[in-house]
């Protein structure tokens, strides 16, 4: 069951206003949509990865409670942060595993059809993430398009409103963002 925007918002405005108690509130409204952006993001891993969708919530939860200097505007941009809290993590744990293995193999990162930057439909995740962070100096809003598009799962009509742009533009940058990524994780490869 999606959680109703107006729900989430209202537990986010408490919540900023400091009724700790519509923190309590809001984990039981929005853990399913968090669940689903985990199972979103650990679908396009590996097989074998060692992290499961439970321990991203959680983690991604916990991170984000812990946000001092955000004022939540409402149910897109808490999961909009969701998002940017979620890669991270996998980020993160992409780059300790290969820490651990000194320089073992690269973790990748199955591409759906809407954004086939390589032709075998995989990406180093450590290497998307160096192109989204030098993507973001030059443009944060084709930056934060691919991550809610991409790394989030969000349809085209929740991006632009996470984005406050209309449906046509996020189109254009997404278009754009992802010629730029093709074009420089293919440098890379």
């Amino acid at each position: 069951m999606a959680s109703a925007p107006q729900d989430v918002t209202q537990f986010l405005v408490a919540w900023n206003a400091g009724d700790q108690s519509a923190l309590d509130q809001l984990l039981p409204v929005v853990y399913d949509e968090l669940r689903r952006l985990a199972r979103s993001y650990l679908r396009r891993e590996r097989p074998d990865h060692t992290l499961q969708a439970t321990a991203l919530v959680h983690e991604a939860y916990f991170r984000l409670i812990d946000q001092r200097q955000v004022t939540w505007q409402n149910r897109a941009h808490f999961f909009g942060i969701a998002v940017q809290m979620m890669r991270r993590i996998l980020v993160n744990h992409a780059v300790a595993k290969k820490t651990d293995k000194r320089g073992g193999e690269a973790t990748l990162l199955a591409l759906d059809d809407a954004v086939s930057f390589a032709a075998e439909r995989q990406v180093d995740l450590i290497a998307l993430d160096d192109a989204l962070k030098t993507l973001e100096q030059l443009d944060p809003q084709q930056s934060r398009v691919v991550e809610l598009r991409f790394f989030g799962g969000r349809s085209i009509e929740e991006t632009a409103e996470v984005l406050s742009v209309s449906p046509a533009t996020f189109k254009r940058e997404w278009a754009t963002a992802k010629l730029w990524l093709q074009r420089q994780i293919s440098r890379t490869a």
